[in-house]
């Protein structure tokens, strides 16, 4: 009786909190102040078609971008898995991660973001139509994670990552951390995931481009001529965020699971905001998912998110998943992720 009321004290704390921060979200949003960018993006198209409410929703690779403390729910030996989007203005993203799991020593995973630019003309002011040369912009982040179950309810992970951002002949690189915990409590399973991502080291823009010669003595030939000297470019943070989220099953019978989840994020270059989504399964084998992000956050492109899902066995151990998801963003049209994985 104690710990059923604990879990709903605790729950109702949470949301409220949540709730509450949401709604008294500062008036300076400071969109636009942070760098790497596509580190914001979601992965997975399963947790994109729940709306993004992901922290404490257990069972994939994915974690390593949720809740890396979730790691430890990879089913099986491991898992490998890739998501592709076909991003906003014709901008290519892709994410790619595999897990394995270590018997008596934890989890460790892998995972690889990428986005992608299309190539263009370079214009000036002399050559609007193109000087002959081409520009192009790319993003990457590599990153390693290892989770540990510290008991049979409670485990805590992480990631380091190396990140890239790059365009033309500039580039900038920074290191950043991930943590994360994972609960599943004694009410119902209910599920209390929290998760810090991209507290690292900012990031400066620097290549030969910057450099130049510079004539401080004017025309004089008495004084300096052709000394070499540099643009001075700011360095910017990261997106930090923060996230605390709840999740739970509440319908589970032999053959039908119905999942709910919601999300409370705190960026630092945003107000606060809510992620929520439903899945529903039958069999273990077939998915319908629905979600709505960024909730109580004024002006949001973001909103209605659904999408679809198939498991197929392939042995007794094996199984392929294919997952769709469909996120509208107003006024930008929409954005459509593929995921395929394997489990193993």
């Amino acid at each position: 009786m104690i710990e059923k009321f604990s879990a709903w004290l605790v729950m109702a704390v949470l949301l409220c909190t949540a709730t509450a921060e949401a709604q008294l979200a500062r008036q300076t949003t400071k969109v636009g102040t942070t760098v790497a960018p596509f580190l914001k993006i979601g992965a997975s198209a399963k947790s994109i078609a729940m709306g993004g409410g992901a922290v404490a929703v257990p069972g994939d690779v994915y974690a390593i971008y949720w809740n890396p403390g979730a790691l430890t729910t990879v089913p099986g030996m491991g898992e490998a898995t890739f998501t592709h989007a076909q991003w906003l203005a014709d901008v290519k993203y892709d994410f790619a991660a595999a897990a394995i799991n270590l018997d008596g020593v934890g989890t460790m995973a892998f995972s690889l973001t990428s986005l992608a630019v299309p190539e263009d003309i370079v214009r000036t002011e002399v050559n609007p139509e193109g000087d002959g040369r081409k520009w192009d912009a790319g993003s990457f982040a590599l990153g390693v994670g290892f989770a540990r179950a510290l008991t049979d309810r409670f485990s805590i992970g992480g990631s380091l990552k190396y990140i890239r951002d790059a365009i033309w002949n500039e580039s900038a690189q920074a290191f950043a951390i991930d943590v994360g915990t994972y609960y599943v409590t004694p009410f119902n399973d209910l599920r209390i995931g929290a998760s810090i991502s991209n507290f690292g080291s900012k990031m400066r823009l620097d290549g030969h481009d910057l450099s130049f010669n510079n004539n401080p003595g004017g025309k004089s030939a008495q004084e300096a001529q052709n000394v070499p000297a540099l643009y001075e470019t700011e360095a910017y943070d990261l997106p930090l965020s923060f996230r605390i989220g709840l999740s739970m099953d509440a319908v589970k019978t032999e053959k039908i699971r119905a999942t709910v989840a919601i999300d409370a994020i705190h960026p630092n270059d945003n107000v606060e905001y809510l992620n929520s989504g439903l899945e529903l399964g039958y069999d273990e084998m077939v998915f319908g998912r629905v979600g709505y992000k960024s909730l109580f956050m004024d002006d949001a492109e973001g909103g209605l998110t659904w999408g679809v899902g198939i498991n197929l066995g392939l042995s007794s151990s094996a199984s392929v998943k294919l997952d769709y998801a469909f996120a509208d963003y107003g006024r930008l049209k929409n954005v459509q992720y593929m995921t395929l994985s394997v489990v193993y």
